[in-house]
């Protein structure tokens, strides 16, 4: 099952799937896991912001806003424009699956 997941040819150029989960605290629902793909369909590579908008778009807020969420990948704050197909080869767990978690911005 992982190899339909992660491997692919080198003319794609990113995996077919990236298997994630959200953990969240601001929900009756603890965490959101599906699978996304990190190639638009019209090719182009999709971000940490591009799957955050379309499965908990609470967590972005406008330039204009406070900060109210962080997201946290092993205890980092990744830019929301990284690569979700960059994030997954670099900071998924052994089982595959990428990590995020989003938290309340600290106040001070």
């Amino acid at each position: 099952m992982n190899r339909k997941l992660m491997e692919y040819p080198t003319e794609d150029g990113g995996f077919r799937y990236i298997p994630f989960r959200i953990y969240q605290t601001t929900s009756d629902r603890p965490f959101i896991q599906k699978l996304f793909r990190p190639v638009s369909a019209e090719g182009h590579a999709l971000t940490l912001g591009d799957l955050l908008k379309e499965l908990f778009p609470s967590s972005i807020c406008a330039e204009d806003e406070p900060k109210r969420f962080q997201v946290m990948v092993h205890g980092i704050e990744p830019l929301l424009e990284t690569p979700m197909q960059w994030l997954s080869e670099h900071l998924s767990h052994p089982d595959n699956f990428l990590h995020i978690s989003v938290i309340p911005a600290p106040s001070d």
